[in-house]
Parts: C-alpha cells; sequence; structure tokens
C-alpha cells in the first residue's frame, strides 16, 4: 500500500467515477484503474464498485477512506513543516496579556516579532488574567501571559518572574520595616475587585488563616487603586512592578511577611493544539524578554 494509491483512491471517490479522478490527477484511466486494483489485491478486499453513475466505495473501501484522508492530511502537514523550515512563516498569532504587563511589554514584543518574522502578523490582546485563561481554553488566543493562573489539564504553564507582594500606601504614611500578614488587617485597603489574580492571591493566603483585611473600596484597574492610595483614601498591595508602571515614586512601601506571598507570572500554553513554528517561536521571544524592566 503506497501513499499514492491512497490518493488515488480518495480522489476518485471524490470526484465520484475514474474517468473524473483521472482528469483530476491529469493521469491515463488504465493506469489509474491499474493502482486501484493494486492497492485491492494488496488488501485482499474489493475497494470501489462500479454503477451506472460512476463508483461508490464498498464497506471495506469507507473504511480505507477514513484512514486514507487522515494519512494524507498528516503527509501535507509534515510537508508544509519542512518548507516552512527553509522560510519565514506566514499567519497570524494572538497573544494575551494583562494590560500592566501589555503596558511596558507590547512594544519590545511586536518590534523583536517583526524582525523575526517579517511575514507574518502579532495580534495583543489585554485583559485579566482569569478572562485571559479562558480564551485561551476556548481556542480563541494561541499564547497567553497570566498571573497566578488556576492549573487546568488543557494548559501548560512556564512560570516567566516571581514578585514579592507589598504593602503599598499613601505618601504621608509611615511603615515598618516589614509587615506581618496579620497586621495586615490594621491598614484600610482599596483592592482591585474580583476576579483578580492579585485578589486571588490574597484571598488563597489570608482566608486560611481567618484574616480578614478592612476593604474600604474595590476597583478594577491597577492604575485607579494606586491612584486612589495615592489622595489617602486607603493602602493596597500589589508586586513592585505595579508600581513602576504607575510612576509615583512618593507611594510608600513594605515588603509583606513572613511568610512572603509571591506574584508569579506564567507563560500558558494549550495542550491539544499543536504548535506551530510561529507559536513556538513567540513564545521563545516571550521569554526572553525582560519582565524586570516593566
Amino acid at each position: 500500500m503506497e501513499l499514492r494509491q491512497l490518493l488515488y483512491l480518495v480522489t476518485v471517490v471524490d470526484a465520484g467515477s475514474l474517468s473524473r479522478g483521472a482528469v483530476v490527477l491529469d493521469l491515463a484511466q488504465p493506469s489509474l484503474s491499474r493502482q486501484i486494483a493494486l492497492l485491492e489485491a494488496d488488501l485482499g478486499q474489493r475497494l470501489l464498485v462500479r454503477t451506472g453513475r460512476g463508483v461508490v466505495p464498498t464497506e471495506a473501501g469507507e473504511a480505507l477512506l477514513i484512514h486514507a484522508r487522515a494519512m494524507l492530511d498528516i503527509s501535507r502537514q509534515a510537508r508544509d513543516e519542512l518548507r516552512d523550515m527553509d522560510e519565514s512563516p506566514a499567519g497570524r498569532i494572538i497573544v494575551g496579556m494583562p494590560p500592566r504587563v501589555a503596558l511596558g511589554l507590547s512594544t519590545s514584543l511586536v518590534q523583536r516579532f517583526r524582525e523575526r518574522f517579517p511575514r507574518a502578523v502579532i495580534t495583543v490582546l489585554e485583559g485579566l488574567s482569569v478572562a485571559l485563561r479562558e480564551s485561551l481554553i476556548a481556542g480563541r488566543l494561541d499564547l497567553a501571559l497570566l498571573f497566578d493562573p488556576a492549573a487546568s489539564p488543557q494548559l501548560t504553564f512556564q512560570p516567566l518572574m516571581r514578585e514579592k507582594l507589598l504593602l503599598v500606601a499613601p505618601p504621608a504614611s509611615r511603615l515598618p520595616a516589614k509587615v506581618g500578614l496579620a497586621a495586615l488587617a490594621n491598614y484600610p485597603m482599596v483592592l482591585p475587585s474580583a476576579p483578580n489574580a492579585i485578589r486571588h492571591l490574597l484571598d488563597s493566603v489570608l482566608n486560611p488563616r481567618r484574616i480578614q483585611l478592612q476593604v474600604l473600596a474595590e476597583v478594577g484597574a491597577v492604575q485607579t487603586v494606586l491612584a486612589l492610595v495615592a489622595t489617602g483614601v486607603g493602602c493596597t498591595i500589589l508586586p513592585e512592578s505595579a508600581l513602576r508602571a504607575s510612576g509615583n515614586e512618593k507611594l510608600q512601601r513594605a515588603p509583606i511577611g513572613p511568610p512572603t506571598i509571591w506574584n508569579a507570572l506564567m507563560l500558558a500554553t494549550p495542550v491539544a493544539r499543536p504548535a506551530t513554528r510561529l507559536t513556538r517561536g513567540t513564545a521563545q521571544l516571550l521569554q526572553e524578554l525582560d519582565f524586570r524592566q516593566r
């Protein structure tokens, strides 16, 4: 059984007759008939039945067609991938990022992507980690950067960066050198509203210890949280990179712990979808970025 014989069989069935199949394949009909006969002899099964309108597959032919189509698809994919190795791949890739990551890294990512893949297009979509995770599982994203994502058998994760969470206070505040977990309950808080990766992380650490924060306000965007803290409304809990992105150097900050609460940024990829050269290359670009310079 040869791959070309399987191609002949599929073409004839799709065309509906040997004569039309021969035209599609640009092959003499007697030669095509002989190849089909050799395939039938090799398998010991009748694969096609002639009718007044052409040919139809037998039960054995229907069974073989399923495998033949799959084998031909795999053959085409292998050929395309090998061809792709000798040239810059084309296509589009969609990467999801939390807003504060996208703000600091999108320019570097797009510039490096254009240099490495001049024939391809990259789309950067911003959103909260929870929503990005759902979009990645649903197939709307190819890759995503996520903060502290929940485990999923549908995704694989690669750590890119870890940061300590800090207590952040208004400019006139006096903070100790370090703030224990229980002491966090003494500070009025402005926190990101759920669903939010930092809020989920805090709840997972504080709730088992029965530490309840004084939450004065909840807002969606980290920049709004910091603006409220800057006006003296209350304190908040964020990683250092969020403060750098805000540009507000007057805010007071202190490390939390022990134990330290770590905020992890992960590169998430879907398990079920095969990785193309473009997705592998983009994932490598993301791993090469300096996340601490955001």
